[in-house]
């Protein structure tokens, strides 16, 4: 089948997105691909399409467990096998899923990047039958980048031993970081690297930003001023809370996200969201990456990100329809000093992140030359308040520790609940089970999950709870007591943070944290804090233009619907609209083109920002 039809057939399109074709036709030509596509360009499709089209795997490298999650659930919906590895996953999970992605009917394998390093991986890499190598999220193997993960750097290595064309995927990559993607991931032979992108723009995407002392009544007057559902960025969750019981007390339908929550509460509020049940999510950072919602109307931050890739990103989650949508940045006096402040704080002392990681190690008992490959179930609040730490400066001195390479941080990570059937198969036909519902769950296990009688093993409890017609809560009340007649081990889901220690427990000063790596990110983090900065407190650019310069793109025109362009028509005299209103009682029919060409034809006497005095009368909506 063409692309086009393997579109149709199992995604029902029967178009692509502006790009999405050039990139599955240079994959499908054998070259290596690096993508940049904005948020919401439809970056899955670009590697999901040519992987359907050809004979074994495709190989998704990426460090969004809920991504991985998601994409794997959207795919089996549609009849396609698909399997993640992530954190969290005990080696004999990781065993079998990677069995059955070498010798099973799997079409794609997702895996986080700190697994590609271990040696149960490259034990399966001779006998994957790997079609292509897609690395999401490609800007975490730069330093340039705003997100470096040193365990993408595996991906190199991984190049060596697998042999087959890589796709590579960013949202967000200025022109420096796309070279130093291309250079890290380059393979050997002569297949080429195509660099393909869209344009940045979002011209259905209003960016606005205010300076204001009081963020909850602008916050207000937005929710009220625009209809539709919005997504609210905070960076702290007890400020999530705040704000969420805050929107809740005014009327509106609202509700908190951040990773401290429970998983269960986690996934019953993102599904709430999505359907509609909930207006407006108000969240960390934490959420929003791989969800697809077209119809989100706006998106505020209340706090300042820390650059323009991570506001571009988020931002870009609304409007993905097309239709007008608003991306609105809050700050007030203070937020500029606190940001600066927080980029400082970030790069804690070299001789602070050396103590810290001896005092890992001795919190958990390690002595020296031990610990290589060990997964750490961490506490940070536990830690400090053990060694009367400082929690901030503690938080960027492990992080440190990963991006120097000495283990590898995973926050939050979601560990599925694990069962094994502990009687052998002919015993468990004889057992005289108290509930019918018991043998239901146990025969679901056995026809779903290879490997039960052998090993504990990953459930997926929506899954089962959805096959078994129960909630969630009911299915683990009903393990709960399956796993009390002795016929499984059941042991329930947890959310934690977790530490891979990449090497086993150096003496101190033979530590190596790398003093010009880390100067050299310190630099490149306060190059990123001032961008922001500029963002913000800029009032002669459109904002737009701005962001499409910071990501290279130089020739772009103003948006004429950000805050900028708008003080500027604001101050045109009211013949532009008088002028505007008699070309639109003429011409009832006129598009944005028409109305364009008139706008830009000298003859009428109107300048650029008259675009945005049409909007205004069109749509009728202001932020």
């Amino acid at each position: 089948m063409t692309p086009l039809e393997t579109l149709e057939k199992w995604w029902g399109y029967k178009s692509f997105r502006p790009m999405q074709a050039e990139i599955i036709d240079a994959a499908l030509e054998g070259k290596d691909v690096l993508a940049i596509l904005p948020t919401g360009g439809g970056k899955s499709i670009c590697f999901q399409v040519p992987g359907m089209m050809r004979d074994g795997l495709t190989l998704v490298i990426t460090p969004l467990v809920a991504l991985m999650k998601d994409q794997v659930q959207n795919l089996d919906a549609r009849g396609i096998r698909a399997i993640a590895i992530h954190a969290g996953m005990s080696r004999g999970e990781v065993d079998l899923a990677l069995n059955n992605a070498s010798y099973g009917d799997v079409k794609f394998l997702y895996v986080s990047p700190e697994r590609l390093s271990t040696n149960l991986f490259k034990s399966y890499t001779d006998v994957l039958p790997v079609n292509f190598i897609v690395v999401d999220e490609a800007h975490c193997i730069s330093q340039w980048g705003y997100d470096f993960r040193p365990d993408y750097l595996e991906i190199g290595e991984l190049r060596r031993l697998i042999q087959a064309p890589l796709i590579a995927l960013t949202a967000t990559a200025t022109p420096r970081v796309a070279e130093d993607i291309m250079a890290r991931l380059a393979g050997s032979g002569d297949r080429g690297f195509a660099l393909l992108k869209s344009g940045f723009e979002r011209p259905n995407l209003s960016y606005i930003v205010r300076s204001c002392e009081d963020k909850k009544d602008q916050l207000i007057n937005i929710c009220n001023g625009v209809p539709g559902t919005g997504i609210v960025y905070l960076r702290h969750r007890r400020k999530c809370e705040e704000i969420a019981a805050f929107l809740q007390s005014s009327g509106i339908s609202a509700s908190c996200y951040h990773a401290g929550l429970g998983n269960l509460a986690r996934a019953e509020r993102q599904e709430q969201w999505k359907r509609g049940a909930l207006r407006v999510i108000v969240c960390t950072n934490a959420f929003g990456m791989g969800i697809d919602k077209p119809d989100v109307r706006f998106v505020v931050h209340m706090d300042l990100p820390e650059s323009p890739e991570a506001y571009f990103q988020e931002a870009g989650r609304a409007g993905r329809d097309g239709l007008r949508s608003y991306a609105v940045l809050l700050y007030d006096r203070t937020d500029i000093r606190r940001l600066r402040q927080q980029c400082s704080s970030s790069f804690p002392p070299l001789d602070f992140v050396a103590d810290i990681y001896q005092k890992l190690h001795v919190f958990y008992e390690i002595p020296y030359e031990a610990g290589q490959g060990r997964q750490l179930k961490f506490n940070m609040e536990e830690f400090c308040r053990h060694y009367s730490l400082n929690r901030v400066q503690t938080h960027y001195a492990i992080h440190y520790l990963e991006r120097a390479g000495h283990l590898t941080y995973c926050e939050d990570i979601d560990i599925n609940a694990q069962v094994k059937i502990i009687v052998d198969r002919n015993t468990l036909y004889e057992v005289d089970f108290p509930e019918p519902s018991m043998v239901e769950l146990l025969e679901l296990l056995m026809r779903r999950y290879e490997g039960i009688f052998s090993f504990a093993v990953p459930v997926d409890e929506e899954y089962l709870s959805r096959s078994l017609g129960m909630s969630v809560p009911a299915l683990r009340q009903l393990l709960y007591k399956v796993s009390l007649e002795h016929v499984i081990r059941y042991v329930p889901a947890d959310n934690s943070t977790v530490i891979f220690l990449h090497h086993g427990r150096l003496m101190p000063g033979n530590v190596d944290l790398q003093a010009d790596k880390y100067r050299f990110l310190k630099e490149a983090a306060e190059e990123r804090t001032e961008a922001m900065v500029q963002y913000v407190s800029g009032t002669d650019e459109c904002r737009s233009r701005y962001l499409l310069r910071y990501f290279g793109q130089e020739d772009s025109a103003d948006c004429l619907t950000c805050d900028v362009c708008r003080s500027r028509s604001s101050a045109r005299p009211d013949n532009v609209r008088r002028t505007l209103l008699k070309f639109l009682e003429e011409n009832p029919s006129a598009g944005l083109e028409e109305v364009r060409a008139f706008v830009q034809d000298p003859s009428n006497g109107l300048d650029s920002g008259a675009f945005e005095v049409y909007r205004q009368i069109i749509d009728g909506q202001s932020i």
